[in-house]
């Protein structure tokens, strides 16, 4: 179906590769994109889904005006590449790199479970959910996280303007190298190696920091902190105020040779 406007399908099912493509206006309801039906739908705009199954890798490309509920991707490897306007409810996704260098997205009662979510995305809201991944939201601009769960390696470096409230964090070596993050009412489980280069920082958790490493600028909150590493040779202490009533060690110089796995 190419090149079409103002379509409506359903209970049907596709097959085969592109079905479709540089479409316009399109409403899709109990419908399944069977695993070889693969690249499927881009360059499409104004575009809704619900009640679906979208078991195909690489489905949505360069496509704008997405509205997504109650879908589930069963291999959303590549998948929503670059696209814009994506409003996704009551669903869930299975694959890597879901969601890349697309913007204007909002999220409600999502399941994520893949590797690298996000990258590079911009303006992305988030509400009542749930995501297992490793390096999810690098490199992002304007991210806003309410009531959710994030458990997963390396999280958000080389991000600019991040916010979780109330949220539940879980990550090794993760919130670092960001400019501008914002936690809230939230508790880091598990978490070490925090906020690393992070500047302009307001954070006030609920739960222990395993271990602070370098940040650059700001505030934190938190009932304890197992090891402050505030190493002068390479930030200035004195730009970054720590609350805390109770920090199990100190470490004045750190060693800087830790680099992140694949």
């Amino acid at each position: 179906l190419k090149e079409v406007n103002n379509v409506r399908l359903k209970d049907s099912i596709f097959t085969w590769k592109y079905p479709l493509w540089y479409d316009d206006h399109v409403e899709v309801e109990n419908t399944t994109f069977e695993i070889m039906s693969r690249s499927g739908i881009w360059y499409t705009k104004n575009i809704s889904i619900k009640n679906s199954a979208l078991q195909a890798p690489k489905l949505f490309r360069r496509a704008s005006h997405i509205r997504l509920d109650n879908v589930h991707f069963a291999n959303a490897e590549e998948t929503m590449w670059t696209c814009n306007d994506i409003r996704i409810t009551n669903s869930q996704i299975n694959g890597d790199y879901f969601g890349k260098d697309s913007k204007n997205i909002y999220l409600d009662h999502v399941s994520v479970v893949g590797n690298y979510v996000f990258d590079g995305a911009e303006n992305i809201e988030v509400h009542n959910s749930t995501f297992v991944s490793k390096d999810a939201f690098w490199n992002c601009k304007n991210v806003t996280i309410y009531d959710s769960t994030i458990d997963g390696e390396y999280l958000t470096w080389n991000t600019e303007n991040i916010k979780f409230i109330n949220c539940k964090i879980e990550s090794d070596q993760g919130l670092n190298h960001i400019d501008h993050l914002e936690i809230k009412n939230s508790s880091l489980i598990h978490t070490d190696l925090a906020f690393e280069y992070v500047s302009d920082m307001d954070v006030e958790v609920t739960s222990k920091i395993d271990s602070v490493k370098n940040p650059v600028s700001g505030k934190i909150v938190a009932p304890e902190i197992g090891i402050l590493i505030m190493d002068s040779n390479k930030i200035d202490p004195e730009k970054t105020k720590i609350n805390c009533p109770k920090i199990i060690s100190k470490v004045k110089h750190s060693d800087n040779n830790q680099k992140p796995k694949d």
